[in-house]
């Protein structure tokens, strides 16, 4: 996921003529159920759909946001940096993907994690 192509997926996760992040566009983007997103977000399922400006949605779409743009850098290709954001256990977090990482409200953990990699390993 190139820079342009990070930029085309933050521009679709944007709600049409508001400055706020769509759940629902991005729980499609990442082919999610809206139940899960929710739960990410420690919201009820009907909030991403009757509230979206709820601030600690928003809070939670813009954390799990940032780790995708952490995760573009590491990994280009789209798919495969929605897969590694979803899938892909981290033994330094025991075992834990990224998306459990945002989940816990450990988002910047997840971010420096990716940036970690990509600068390369110096243990």
């Amino acid at each position: 996921m190139s820079s342009i192509a990070f930029s085309a997926v933050l521009e679709s996760a944007r709600e049409a003529g508001t400055s706020r992040l769509s759940a629902t566009n991005i729980a499609d983007a990442l082919d999610m159920q809206y139940q899960d997103l929710a739960t990410l977000a420690g919201v009820h399922r009907n909030t991403l759909r009757t509230h979206p400006e709820s601030p600690k949605l928003q809070a939670a779409l813009r954390d799990l946001m940032r780790v995708l743009s952490a995760a573009a850098v590491v990994q280009p290709d789209t798919e495969r940096a929605f897969f590694m954001l979803k899938n892909e256990p981290i033994p330094a977090f025991r075992h834990k993907t990224l998306l459990q990482l945002v989940q816990e409200g450990r988002a910047q953990d997840a971010i420096d994690y990716l940036e970690s990699i990509s600068a390369g390993f110096t243990g």
